[in-house]
């Protein structure tokens, strides 16, 4: 018999992360007004890790999916694979041409389609979904907060990221 109730259980599972970059934040601010010029120095750079770290794992959270859809995801190595009920594939982050977010049938999904043309569709609220978050802010010119702002629109974001094409002209000789 567990003295704390399932649900409260799950939800702070849930925002451990953001707990424990609390408790460091928390700890460098103590640490800090202990007195001497050592402690308050080694306090403000724990403090500052830890807010930083709040800042990250808060950002995470958001990302998150509270309640679980359809198929797993799984990022490894720089491949994003959704393995969902009868269906799935994978997706390479350095081919990752495009990345949208659309509704197809009444359900959220993050569109990614490769430069070959290859797309894979993942339901936002898939089980592991919240791993994305860190597998796609590592693309290039992409920041966390269109992420974050595409996730909370009520509508469609069918551009959110496009990667950059080569601007390189080839030389031609006479």
């Amino acid at each position: 018999m567990s003295l704390i109730r399932p649900e409260l259980a799950a939800r702070l599972t849930r925002a451990r992360e953001a707990i424990g970059a609390g408790v460091a934040l928390a700890f460098g601010l103590w640490l800090a007004t202990r007195g001497g010029w050592l402690l308050a120095g080694l306090g403000g750079v724990v403090a500052l890790v830890g807010a930083g770290l709040l800042v990250a794992a808060i950002q995470r959270l958001r990302f998150a999916p509270v309640t679980r859809g359809p198929g797993v995801v799984e990022v490894d190595e720089g491949q994003i694979a959704w393995f969902g009920p009868g269906i799935g594939g994978f997706v390479s982050l350095a081919e990752l041409a495009e990345l949208g977010l659309i509704t197809v049938q009444g359900l959220r999904v993050w569109r990614l389609r490769q430069s070959d043309g290859q797309m894979l569709l993942v339901p936002v609220d898939a089980q592991g979904a919240g791993q994305l978050y860190d597998a796609l802010t590592t693309l290039p010119g992409i920041e966390g907060h269109r992420l974050l702002t595409a996730l909370a629109a009520p509508g469609d974001t069918p551009l959110i990221w496009q990667r950059a094409t080569s601007r390189i002209l080839p030389f031609r000789r006479p």
